[in-house]
């Protein structure tokens, strides 16, 4: 059972609380330090947060990662990036709509590394609102944490997000039944290529039988180079998960893919697009 205070119920309970606090103990926003009165997002102002906007422009079919220059896609709509044509990957795709950068990276470190889960809903409603209509699947499933990490956070951001967004997919969540066995170092402290490494046999099944023929969607806060979840998806189709995609919240790109936050939003591109 997901705790009270994880529950989005819970949450809004804990939104109020919020509000009250900001009138007796004004406080300053993440980013700009603007003092923070009615805005609606915890710890950010409504401008800051208006500047999280969706990646734009042509991206690889099937891991969605930007590419510099829509000359990679003018004569092979198709065309893959070095990735996904070169690594064995066990994810059918993947949607990831936001850059990992400020704001968001502040969110995100707030709310994964200093207990901020207040910043779930806020979180979850960036998601919702990119998800593609062709984006389906049968069970939402978070990326686990191993029991140590678990315990020294005290939650999953990844569980939180999926808590977020069942209700707009209108799909069940299984949080228990796709484990981390291993407690290996964090994927961010290790270079590209040992990344690939670490996480090989660090997930199991508790009971597979209960994916064989299920459409799974990975849910997680980042994707970086997609090896935690390419894992997490090996087991799944090794139990006979139908198809396993990932939709996770940021991703890590170069600093001149940002989309500049003085441009309109612009619609996530799709697998159509």
């Amino acid at each position: 059972m997901i705790p009270f205070a994880q529950t989005q119920y819970g949450r809004s309970i804990a939104g109020i609380f919020r509000q009250a606090s900001r009138l007796l103990l004004p406080s300053g926003c993440t980013v700009c330090d603007r003092p923070l009165n009615d805005d609606p997002v915890p710890f950010f102002c409504r401008q800051c947060w208006a500047n999280i906007r969706p990646l734009q422009g042509p991206a690889c079919p099937r891991c969605r990662r930007p590419f510099a220059s829509a000359t990679a896609v003018t004569y092979s709509p198709t065309h893959e990036c070095h990735d996904c044509r070169t690594r064995e990957l066990y994810y059918h795709d993947v949607w990831a709509p936001y850059a990992y950068a400020s704001p968001l990276q502040d969110a995100i470190a707030l709310f994964k590394y200093q207990s901020k889960v207040s910043l779930a809903d806020s979180l979850g409603a960036l998601l919702i609102q990119t998800i593609p209509r062709e984006l389906d699947a049968d069970v939402l499933v978070p990326v686990p944490l191993h029991p140590n990490r678990l315990r020294h956070r005290e939650f999953n951001q990844s569980l939180l997000l999926a808590d977020g967004i069942r209700e707009a997919l209108r799909r069940p969540i299984s949080y228990w039944n796709l484990v981390r066995t291993l407690d290996t170092d964090p994927q961010i402290s290790l270079p590209r290529s040992a990344r690939l490494q670490n996480l090989r046999k660090a997930f199991a099944l508790r009971q597979p039988r209960a994916f064989a023929g299920k459409r799974v969607l990975l849910i997680d806060d980042v994707f970086t180079t997609g090896a935690t979840v390419n894992e997490c998806a090996r087991v799944l189709l090794e139990a006979d998960a139908r198809e396993v995609s990932v939709l996770a919240l940021a991703r890590s790109i170069g600093r001149g893919m940002v989309p500049d936050s003085s441009l309109p939003a612009v619609a996530y591109p799709t697998a159509n697009s």
